[in-house]
């Protein structure tokens, strides 16, 4: 395995922070970052975008720290860690996290705390580890990519947080609301290496995040999170089923015993190609990719990407001294 980057703690680190520049919004996440920063007598260049410029800004920052031999560190939620991420795997750089979507999985999974000046105060003691990533085509996800059925519901699961609220009660609201309303099936040609078929499902659910498949029952036989080497991810579809059927599914994933369910099929891989039957004419699918939607050209290859990420993540002495919060303290959900 490569060495991981050398970093100069002198160097200021570089912050992405989804947030529009001048919004109080963006004041209070400046004030914290800051504060953090003199408490441990660091210094930091804190960069404000938006949405549409996060993947520009993220590059600009992931080429700044080779330059500089320090780290880019992504503030935001699950788009927001994609979009960086995505940026510092492709220039080498190790990146830091500061979490703050809803469910945090990738977060959780690597000691990182939910609370802002925790993360950042963490972060500035911690050392570069390779984590694994995998991709989807031309994109790499943290926690899961998808097609199908779990596009929709992160949509949907977009427009009840605009009208109710970002909270973990709206997300499963809404994730039920798309589930029992699940009607259209996907026809699928999978190939893993010499192995070739076809399928009808209503979703193709990709993890790669030790969390989020043990809670929803579907935990992997080798951890996604350990390192690169030989790594496996998980794929997940659901057959086509009724109302009743869909309703006891839901449960079961509430309960964390959705691998026993008949109706769900799992199993792990390194590699798949998958090729969608689309209508005449389209040669784009709608995926989902760590809570992000877009629309990608098929086939679909996923893969375990032979090259890690390098994240700050916590020293041993700082785990054991109990700063790792407890994922098992938190309520499982539907989200990326």
């Amino acid at each position: 395995m490569t060495p991981g980057p050398e970093l100069d703690p002198a160097a200021p680190l570089q912050f992405v922070i989804n947030a529009a520049a001048g919004s109080s919004v963006a004041q209070e996440k400046r004030d914290l970052i800051e504060a953090a920063l003199r408490a441990d007598g660091r210094c930091g260049n804190l960069r404000f975008c938006s949405p549409a410029a996060l993947a520009g800004v993220a590059h600009q920052a992931a080429a700044r720290a080779v330059a500089t031999r320090t780290a880019v560190v992504a503030v935001g939620g699950d788009g927001t860690l994609n979009a960086v991420a995505q940026a510092a795997h492709a220039a080498g750089c190790a990146m830091g996290v500061v979490p703050q979507g809803t469910f945090n999985y990738f977060a959780r999974t690597h000691g990182i705390p939910a609370d802002p000046t925790a993360a950042v105060r963490l972060l500035l003691h911690s050392a570069p580890a390779p984590v694994q990533v995998a991709g989807i085509n031309e994109r790499i996800f943290l926690v899961n990519a998808s097609v199908g059925l779990y596009p929709d519901l992160l949509e949907d699961r977009e427009a009840y947080k605009a009208r109710f609220g970002r909270s973990r009660w709206v997300a499963f609201w809404a994730a039920g609301a798309t589930l029992l309303r699940a009607q259209r099936q996907l026809r699928l040609h999978i190939e893993q290496g010499a192995s070739v078929r076809d399928v009808r499902t209503l979703t193709l659910f990709v993890g790669n995040n030790r969390l989020q498949l043990d809670q929803l029952g579907l935990p992997p036989q080798q951890h996604p999170d350990s390192g690169p080497a030989g790594g496996r991810i998980t794929a997940v579809m659901l057959r086509p089923v009724g109302t009743l059927s869909m309703i006891a599914l839901m449960l079961r994933g509430a309960m964390g015993t959705l691998g026993e369910a008949q109706s769900v099929e799992h199993f792990e891989f390194d590699h798949m190609v998958v090729r969608p039957t689309l209508a005449p004419g389209r040669r784009r699918v709608k995926v989902a990719f760590d809570g992000e939607v877009a629309t990608m050209r098929a086939p679909l290859d996923f893969r375990v990407l032979a090259r890690p990420l390098y994240l700050l993540m916590p020293q041993r002495d700082d785990t054991a001294a109990g700063t790792t919060p407890d994922p098992a303290s938190d309520t499982a959900g539907a989200g990326g």
